[in-house]
């Protein structure tokens, strides 16, 4: 690779040439005639974000725009040599090179997200083979892009757990996932996370110590991402295999069949949505007898937060809800031993159910949780939020809400929108809209919703 010193701030801007190294040698011409293609329907935007996003891991900034803005400039494009591909990039973040070198991880990101881009537009979108339609053939896809992903192989005991919580969380919050993280690494449990800062890195920071202790030299750091949110929470350094999802929707459900556990530290509205996301499933009737152990953990400090989130499912979902959770506070050894025990339930009934260890086929998610919802004002106006509505289908609409309110956010689409059209109108129930506005106001009294800057509500409730 070489780097060129022509940039006015090398430290900022840096012109570059990265070749790969296991991943991705070689592309079609039509696979580089669509990477390349700047118009409509090409994949160079798509490619572009997304590369831009990963390069600027480290980043402390929830603003894709603020990183747009900033490397405007910024370039990328697909050479084809004799022996296979490179890339070459023009006023890239500095912060990706050390020594004129790029970071190996960084690399690999880079990579990851060429071969997933590539991937997905070729195997799953156009191919025709997969009815995007049908939740078979969505659950189908999303199998297919993590087994590309190589995140699937060498499983032979359940051992993955899936961590959630915010990116913009305090200092005692982060230091707890870590030491969580650090007693999963203890008894040879591996972590996945939504791959970005705060609660996203805490568990795999301290996974790294546990595993190091033990001698585990293959420990597995799982990131799972999609293009619309990387550039808000780029992957953290420790992250070693890196997955792009097409959307949320198929994010959320590679988290869930490839989870043996999972553990919920404090967030904002992300982390409300996935809540609502994994107890819409468990709250399916098809799903009673499915065994996924699910822990709330967080410092003493923080119990405010589970106290207002637990009253929010109690008050919108019921108490049969609460009850396929426990909360433990201030005990990070218990929550891995609570885990590793469930574990032992989830290989004893893939056993006997003939289910794969690597991806949980057994486990129903309704429709109305893997179809994309497209975030709008109209579509979120529209939105049915009953008290008569099923649970699982209340849980699905609520975890809508959710999802439209992190758009607003932190997406670069959201964004726009909300400077064009002001803030999203939240219509329903007045029994729903209660405790739905109760804890958004929780969370931004918190400052939970964004890193930096003064948080400006992108929601109105209207009960």
């Amino acid at each position: 690779m070489s780097v060129s010193t022509d940039d006015v701030d090398p430290s900022e801007f840096v012109d570059a040439r990265v070749t790969p190294r296991g991943s991705l040698e070689s592309l079609s011409q039509q696979e580089m005639a669509k990477l390349l293609d700047r118009g409509q329907g090409g994949l160079y935007p798509l490619f572009r974000r997304c590369a831009l996003a990963v390069l600027n891991s480290g980043s402390h900034s929830d603003d894709p725009t603020e990183l747009f803005d900033k490397y405007r400039d910024f370039d990328i494009r697909i050479v084809r040599q004799p022996w296979g591909v490179k890339l070459e990039m023009k006023n890239a973040p500095g912060t990706a090179f050390v020594d004129g070198q790029m970071i190996r991880g960084v690399k690999e990101h880079l990579f990851a997200v060429l071969r997933d881009i590539v991937y997905i537009a070729n195997e799953i979108v156009d191919s025709g083979r997969f009815d995007l339609a049908d939740p078979a053939g969505i659950s189908n896809a999303v199998f297919c892009i993590l087994r590309n992903a190589r995140i699937l192989e060498g499983h032979y005991r359940p051992d993955l757990v899936v961590c959630w919580g915010g990116h913009s969380i305090p200092r005692h919050e982060y230091d707890f996932s870590k030491d969580v993280g650090y007693e999963l690494g203890l008894r040879g449990l591996n972590v996945c996370t939504g791959c970005g800062p705060g609660a996203m890195k805490g568990p795999m920071k301290g996974a790294t110590i546990g595993h190091s202790k033990q001698r585990i030299l293959d420990g597995r750091y799982v990131g799972l991402t999609e293009p619309s949110i990387v550039a808000a929470e780029p992957p953290n350094p420790i992250v070693n295999h890196l997955v792009i999802m097409p959307d949320i929707e198929k994010r959320l459900e590679a988290f869930v069949r490839i989870a043996h556990g999972i553990v919920i530290f404090p967030g904002g509205v992300g982390t409300a949505e996935e809540i609502l996301y994994l107890l819409g499933i468990l709250l399916d009737p098809a799903n009673a007898e499915q065994p996924l152990p699910l822990v709330f953990a967080g410092p003493a400090e923080s119990a405010p937060w589970f106290e207002r989130v637990h009253e929010f499912i109690g008050l919108t979902l019921g108490a049969e809800a609460q009850a396929r959770y426990r909360i433990v506070l201030g005990d990070a050894p218990e929550v891995a031993r609570a885990l590793r025990a469930g574990m032992d339930e989830v290989r004893r009934h893939r056993r006997r159910t003939g289910d794969s260890y690597n991806f949980n086929w057994t486990l129903a998610i309704p429709r109305a949780l893997q179809l994309p919802f497209s975030v709008s004002h109209a579509s979120v106006a529209g939105l049915t939020l009953s008290l008569d509505q099923p649970l699982h289908e209340r849980a699905a609409n609520l975890r809508r809400v959710f999802s439209a309110i992190v758009a607003g956010n932190v997406k670069e689409h959201g964004i726009r929108q909300i400077a064009a059209h002001g803030p999203f109108e939240i219509h329903g129930d007045r029994r729903l809209m209660q405790p739905l506005d109760a804890l958004l106001a929780s969370f931004v009294a918190q400052r939970r919703m964004k890193i930096s800057g003064e948080y400006r509500p992108v929601y109105r409730v209207v009960a």
